[in-house]
């Protein structure tokens, strides 16, 4: 550990990317150093996180109940609210049962490694994020990778499982860092075929694609093909936590077998409350996610007409890839001068030539906003030679 250096010679040559601390509301403009900046770095992408009926409904939840559980649901933690609000997101996303956990990583992580047995199969995208990845290692089962997106590799680790066996299919909906979408249809048509289980990983989906919200299975009107939807708090939902939403009997099994459930303190109350602002809020106002898919539109094209390499993305995460470390470093240093906040990515998350600068929109940007980034981002690069 004593030999671990890189982030003191990145913080020696000034270029440190991590842990900027803000001193204001996560908003479309934070202030940073006493500087504000335009974020494009944040998550939320119904940009609800700085809502007022949602502060109004974590208030209201702290008057009543406090500001913690002090225990895990399966014991002490479990709140009136916490029972509707699993109510409530299993309509949302079509299914008879949803669970909360305290983490959108504690939900791949107790759900992964809890559904099959030691002589089944968990198949994964190898862009699916850490927590799944977290997850199968807990598992006895065998774990079998298949190339990103890529069907024919899937069908062919899918022709290496033991036809009786439980073969659970584990994908991201939107993959956080490229910004592509997975292909549902394609996986369905599989997991028919050779009689596989699926579960998608709806982290980065919900708020952006479906009705109100609701996600990719939604968008492809294939939820009742998919045997598990994960979702997470911390992005649309403007709050804390996480859900798995499935059949009564898989949730039956899980609340009295997933470790990360049992032995984790229940969300807060403030947090639950929080989510079921913001559901109210994504199903009665559409005109919110026609604006973000407009400015992700208007977005895609003015890095396209720049020159920039955007891989395949179709959603508000727009990679811009640098494919080189100390440069990713560099650019975001430099674009935070600008007044611009992005998030480097860099190796080991990616491999060391897919080095990229992740711009992501939130429903609250506005388009003057988007036009004064991309000036400044067309600058930098250019300063960079990374475009003409």
């Amino acid at each position: 550990m004593a030999k671990y250096d890189e982030p003191q010679r990145a913080k020696a040559a000034g270029v440190y990317p991590y842990f900027r601390a803000i001193s204001s509301e996560q908003d479309t403009e934070v202030i940073i150093n006493g500087k504000k900046v335009l974020m494009f770095g944040s998550n939320c992408y119904s940009g609800l996180v700085n809502h007022p009926k949602i502060k109004e409904a974590a208030i209201a939840a702290i008057e009543k109940y406090g500001t913690g559980c002090a225990g895990s649901p399966f014991l002490n933690g479990t709140l009136d609210i916490h029972k509707h609000l699993e109510r409530r997101l299993a309509d949302y996303v079509g299914k008879e049962d949803a669970m909360i956990y305290s983490t959108g990583f504690g939900v791949n992580l107790g759900v992964v490694s809890t559904l099959t047995g030691r002589e089944d199969y968990i198949l994964w995208d190898e862009q699916d994020h850490a927590s799944i990845i977290e997850g199968r290692r807990l598992s006895f089962s065998q774990s079998l990778k298949y190339k990103h997106n890529d069907m024919a590799s899937l069908e062919k680790q899918l022709q290496r499982c033991e036809r009786d066996r439980v073969k659970l299919i584990v994908t991201d909906g939107v993959f956080s860092m490229e910004g592509d979408v997975c292909k549902l249809p394609d996986i369905v048509e599989l997991a028919r075929k050779y009689d596989a289980s699926i579960m998608v990983d709806e982290a980065h989906g919900i708020g952006v694609f479906g009705r109100g919200g609701r996600g990719v299975c939604d968008h492809f009107g294939l939820a009742d093909e998919v045997d598990l939807i994960m979702g997470t708090f911390s992005k649309s939902f403007a709050s804390l936590g996480g859900f798995i939403a499935t059949d009564e009997v898989i949730t039956n099994f899980l609340r009295h077998h997933s470790r990360s459930y049992i032995f984790t303190a229940s969300i807060t109350p403030a947090s639950t409350a929080a989510v079921g602002a913001a559901l109210d809020i994504l199903e009665n106002e559409p005109e919110r996610q026609q604006h973000l898919w407009d400015i992700t539109h208007y977005a895609l094209n003015g890095f396209r007409e720049m020159g920039c390499e955007i891989g395949h993305t179709e959603t508000p995460i727009i990679p811009l890839y640098i494919r080189d470390n100390y440069k990713t470093f560099q650019i975001t240093h430099d674009l935070l001068e600008e007044g611009i906040f992005v998030n480097p990515v860099v190796s080991p998350a990616v491999a060391p030539t897919d080095t990229l600068i992740r711009f992501s929109l939130m429903a609250t940007h506005t388009k003057e906003q988007v036009t004064i980034a991309l000036e400044r981002i067309q600058k930098v690069f250019r300063q960079h030679q990374l475009i003409d």
